[in-house]
């Protein structure tokens, strides 16, 4: 028969490495995000510069 200890503790490890992987994944796709931002800002500087001259 499993201890109830044991089972309570495979559940929190569960449930953390779902907390733990749920927020690695949200950063990832944060940054995805930002970085794509600065990229598409870099972009509209450059052309807006350009047709300046």
């Amino acid at each position: 028969m499993e201890s109830p200890f044991l089972s309570i503790l495979a559940l929190v490890a569960l449930v953390l490495l779902v907390a733990v992987t749920g927020g690695v994944g949200y950063l990832t796709v944060a940054d995805w995000r930002d970085r794509r931002l600065r990229e598409n800002e870099k972009r509209e500087l450059r052309r807006s510069t350009t047709k300046r001259r």
